[in-house]
């Protein structure tokens, strides 16, 4: 499209070369037949045919042309014939097969009389003609360079998008590995390239999760149903003792209570992912959403012996309290399951350098830093976790309540134990 706008304005700029060339040359001739006719117009009217008769034989080039005609139109004398009357100062061409193209004007004199001059305009024409052989070669030239150039400018990024198409293919059928090329020139191309690159690897992210998840739920919930299925087998051989009927339905009915319930975080881990809950959102005291949260939890920390440190400041932010307090109560709750009998547990409202902040720290073996982003996903569940009863979906619950707030959640050393903080966006 481009190559083709350039050819128009070059057709139109070349047109409107020649025209302007032509119609200059043109007016010129026409200046100077006035300017002949005009002294000849000035000659007493008994002079004239004499002047006539002179200027025939001077034979002037360019100005060989030269007639008197009456005031009744008949000829006096000079070499030039009408075949149909002339508009007095207006120029005309003439085409004569024996004495080539010239140019025409006609003249009334004061007595009445016509008085005819003309100019050979062969020159003036083979000047045209040259002009517009000159302006048509010229112009080819250009059109074959624009379109070697064209051809040429167009063959490395035809060759980018067919990189990209083949890329694109791979992609489609599922190698989220692949990535678009990037020259490195920042132009269109690179911008698209940066964004699918973008997209795919978010798109990958996003299938690895969900693979990941899909084989944790089926690992996770294959020994319970393996069980609730040993159970129910063992009951088909033993149907006439009620008391292990009893005993059996308790157990399956246990394991199907805890498959549900896995079932339920799954799905409120997935409610929390599509932001679903920020109708709830209010002004928060935080302070007293940690008050709450350490008293709830205190009894369990004095059951194991656990000295439970609280640490306040005034801190609001926007929020579902019910949502935080969960999040919150699960913090504790690993806290005190993991710390050592005997040990210490503190959960504070800090603010440093970095921001506000709560912290949860305990005193038990804590998470290797390895670890530390697995234990974040869900079904996974640490080394140290290996003998404690729980599903590995507690921390992918507190992830996704953040998450909908806006706080981002940071697993660190306490030396002894571990630090968990969330941190607060500094705008609260």
């Amino acid at each position: 499209m481009l190559g083709a706008v350039f050819v128009i304005g070059l057709i139109a700029m070349l047109g409107v070369v020649y025209f302007a060339a032509a119609r200059d040359l043109t007016a010129r001739s026409d200046r100077i037949l006035h300017a002949v006719a005009e002294q000849l117009a000035r000659v007493p009217a008994d002079q004239l045919p004499d002047r006539v008769r002179y200027e025939l034989g001077r034979n002037r080039t360019g100005f060989n042309y030269l007639a008197l005609i009456a005031g009744d139109g008949t000829p006096v004398l000079g070499n030039v014939r009408l075949l149909r009357p002339l508009v007095p100062g207006r120029p005309v061409d003439v085409e004569s097969g024996s004495r080539g193209p010239f140019r025409l004007v006609a003249f009334r004199t004061r007595d009445g009389e016509t008085l005819l001059v003309g100019r050979d305009i062969s020159l003036l024409r083979d000047l045209r003609r040259t002009i517009l052989e000159t302006l048509i070669v010229s112009g080819l030239l250009i059109l074959l360079c624009v379109a070697a150039a064209a051809v040429e400018f167009s063959r490395a990024p035809l060759r980018r998008v067919r990189a990209l198409q083949h890329a694109s293919r791979e992609i489609a059928a599922g190698d989220f590995s692949v990535r678009m090329p990037i020259a490195g020139r920042h132009d269109e191309l690179d911008q698209f390239a940066n964004t699918v690159n973008a997209t795919v690897e978010e798109v990958g992210r996003v299938v690895a999760q969900v693979k990941g998840v899909t084989d944790a739920i089926a690992h996770d919930l294959r020994t319970p149903l393996t069980r609730v299925r040993a159970t129910l087998n063992a009951l088909a051989h033993r149907p006439h003792d009620p008391a292990e009927v009893a005993a059996g339905i308790d157990r399956a009915t246990a394991e199907l209570d805890l498959v549900l319930e896995r079932f339920a975080a799954l799905l409120r881990i997935s409610e929390l992912e599509a932001g679903r809950r920020r109708a709830g959102f209010h002004r928060i005291d935080l302070a007293l959403l940690v008050a709450q949260v350490a008293e709830l939890y205190e009894p369990l920390a004095e059951d194991r012996d656990i000295a439970l440190s609280v640490a306040t400041r005034p801190l609001w932010v926007e929020g579902d309290d019910r949502l935080l307090f969960e999040a919150l109560s699960n913090l504790l709750d690993n806290a005190i399951k993991f710390a050592r009998p005997g040990g210490r547990v503190g959960i504070a409202l800090t603010e440093d350098d970095r921001g506000a902040a709560i912290e949860v720290r305990d005193d038990g073996p804590g998470i290797p830093p390895e670890e530390r982003d697995a234990v974040l996903r869900r079904f996974h569940r640490g080394v140290a976790a290996r003998d404690v009863p729980g599903s590995g979906l507690g921390l992918s619950v507190v992830v996704a309540i953040l998450n909908l707030h806006g706080f981002r959640l940071h697993l660190s050393d306490a030396r002894p134990g571990l630090c968990v903080r969330i941190a607060l966006p500094r705008s609260m």
